[in-house]
């Protein structure tokens, strides 16, 4: 319940003294433990117990890489980035398998790209041997492309 009549202080002053600005020859030298750059640190360390075959390890990273440096003769941008590649998938004895698919069942490069993918990945070191399974399931769509294909093709 709420009192029926509540006073309320207020004071009047001529005027306020504006606040002093920041300037750079009043910033105090920090310490040299300080100036260190913590995130570079942090951002070259791989996270524990990753084995080499898995996202973010070197030998799956490295096949990434192979992929990226293929691309679609019809578009300026490398299948990895367009969403080509469904999944990767590397077994303990150095075994990669890519699962991938085309942008249409009528690519012209239907019958060769399968090959080139298996090339490029079976020639990373480290990688035995390779296989290419090529599907229509689920249908490719411009919106499985990375942020920078859209960028690149003018769509973002």
């Amino acid at each position: 319940m709420r009192p029926a009549h509540q006073t309320v202080a207020s004071e009047t002053v001529d005027s306020v003294e504006a606040p002093r600005r920041a300037r750079v020859d009043d910033a105090v030298e920090q310490p040299e433990e300080r100036r260190k750059d913590y995130l570079e640190g942090f951002l070259k360390e791989r996270p524990q117990g990753i084995s080499g075959n898995e996202p973010g390890g070197d030998l799956y990273e490295s096949v990434i890489a192979a992929l990226k440096e293929i691309y679609d003769p019809e578009i300026p941008v490398n299948i990895y980035d367009l969403g080509l590649i469904y999944g990767v998938e590397i077994s303990d004895d150095g075994h990669a398998n890519v699962t991938m698919t085309l942008t249409t069942p009528h690519c012209p490069v239907a019958e060769s790209m399968p090959g080139e993918v298996e090339l490029r990945v079976g020639s990373v070191p480290g990688v035995g041997d390779a296989e290419v399974n090529l599907v229509w399931d689920p249908p490719w769509d411009p919106q499985k492309m990375s942020d920078e294909a859209k960028l690149e093709l003018g769509m973002l």
